[in-house]
């Protein structure tokens, strides 16, 4: 099937920004909270919990550290409000920000900062969202698939809609409606992703010269490092060019 090479490239790109152990724990313990506060500590019950568990194991994030996250959701002790806003970085980058915080004008406000600062601007709601869709995505290492045939084939059978394969990885795209059955396939299977989510994939791209896409790339950066965001994604591609000089 086509793959979205580039979409590999933005997740690869951004698993290297995640690698800060403790800013990445913060986030999956925040996710884990808000699943459990709004759909119980059951994660049997609870698909969002199961698969913020899952992503924090994959994370080696400790039991014990998991336990209380579920239990803090579960009482209703945790206030973390989710949002999602939209922006555009420099030459025009479409760019979705989802944040947890106890205080959203607080963030509003340095999300509006940080965007100016950057050469970009926060916009309304609507304002590039119809730039992107809600996909699943799931990553897998290709040595974990030994039937790489039989697996595409039981995963077309549970309704994926893209795959990309490489040398090293397999990225799966399916709709969000069809993420819990592609993720039972891929179990089944005795396969064991490296990342899961629920992501904002585009459905077009702005491809810019390297000097512009710097100050983008810049950009999302200083986003994905701010306290209250949990995941920012865009719609910048990555040429090969843009690829060679990050790996330099």
């Amino acid at each position: 099937m086509a793959g979205h090479s580039k979409w590999a490239q933005i997740k690869r790109k951004k698993a290297a920004n995640d690698a800060k152990r403790g800013q990445l724990f913060t986030r999956l313990v925040r996710e884990i909270t808000v699943a459990a506060r709004e759909g119980g500590g059951n994660p049997d019950f609870n698909p969002r919990l199961r698969l913020a568990i899952q992503n924090a194991r994959r994370s080696n994030m400790p039991k014990d550290v998991i336990e209380r996250a579920i239990h803090k959701g579960s009482s209703g002790a945790e206030t973390y409000t989710e949002a999602t806003y939209e922006g555009y970085g420099p030459g025009g980058v479409a760019i979705m920000v989802e944040t947890m915080t106890d205080n959203t004008n607080r963030t509003v406000s340095v999300l509006r900062t940080t965007f100016n600062r950057g050469g970009g601007s926060l916009g309304t709601s609507g304002s590039v969202s119809y730039l992107f869709e809600r996909k699943g995505v799931f990553v897998i290492p290709a040595e974990r698939v030994q039937n790489e045939e039989a697996f595409i084939e039981k995963l077309i059978e549970a309704g994926v809609e893209d795959i990309e394969t490489g040398e090293a990885t397999m990225v799966v795209t399916c709709a969000f409606s069809d993420f819990g059955a592609v993720q039972n396939a891929i179990q089944e299977a005795g396969v064991e992703p490296e990342e899961a989510s629920i992501a904002w994939v585009p459905v077009s791209y702005v491809q810019l010269d390297w000097d512009e896409a710097q100050k983008a790339l810049r950009l999302i950066e200083q986003l994905e490092d701010l306290d209250d965001v949990q995941k920012v994604y865009h719609n910048l591609e990555m040429t090969n060019e843009i690829a060679e000089k990050l790996s330099a």
